[in-house]
């Protein structure tokens, strides 16, 4: 564990292990039904939101959050003594490592959510500092929109931007080139959220986006109200 290139790899591997266990898969079995056969077919946040409701919505997401922030904490555990010097970067190996096991699950034929509550983790575990921000950038733009997906989008913008500037001033007190691979793998992480998320780029761009809602919203329209009359 001493080659930095052992710890990297280590991390990947360390994250993909946490990164494979399915919140939502393993929700909705116990809900008696295969999330991956209702809604979306994700196994993720959003879709076991609409199938199943708010409360599992957030059990799954705060799993999947949770199963990043552990990660990171047994990677930091055993690294930070070692490895000090490149902690944050063996970091976000660990959260590229978990996005790829839930995004890319062995048991499930390698196909699962699309990693936005993982990040979420990651924010939470990588750095205090990110927890406002990444709140800001998904909160604001969902809360404004009801679409998850460009609140997802814009957090992880914010991410890799916010990465640079806080690594350029030395934030993160890392010599340059390995702040560079720290961007670079934030950068790939950042395509493969973009490349998940393709199908809900190309409804936002065409305005059939579907919207989501935390609590059922109640329909007003003409229509219903006279439904509701003549039941």
């Amino acid at each position: 564990m001493d080659n930095p290139y052992v710890a990297r790899c280590l991390c990947i591997l360390i994250g993909y292990l946490f990164g494979v266990f399915q919140t939502a898969y393993f929700y909705g079995r116990l809900k008696g039904i295969d999330i991956r056969k209702h809604g979306s077919g994700n196994a993720g946040t959003t879709n076991t939101l609409r199938v199943l409701g708010t409360k599992a919505g957030l059990i799954v997401l705060f799993g999947d959050m949770i199963k990043c922030i552990l990660a990171i904490v047994v990677t930091t555990l055993i690294f930070r003594g070692i490895h000090p010097d490149m902690i944050y970067l063996l970091k976000i190996y660990t959260a590229a490592g978990c996005v790829l096991g839930h995004d890319f699950p062995f048991y499930m034929n390698f196909k699962g959510g699309k990693g936005i509550a993982c990040t979420a983790g990651y924010l939470i575990a990588f750095h205090w500092v990110y927890i406002p921000i990444g709140l800001a950038a998904f909160f604001i733009p969902f809360l404004l929109t009801h679409f998850v997906s460009l609140g997802s989008l814009c957090l992880y913008t914010s991410f890799i931007v916010a990465l640079g500037i806080l690594g350029q001033i030395g934030f993160f007190g890392m010599e340059q080139m390995l702040l560079l691979e720290m961007y670079f793998i934030a950068f790939l992480m950042t395509v493969l959220a973009f490349w998940q998320h393709r199908a809900n780029i190309g409804r936002l761009l065409h305005g059939n986006e579907r919207k989501t809602f935390l609590f059922k919203k109640k329909d007003t329209s003409a229509e219903h109200q006279a439904e509701e009359k003549n039941r």
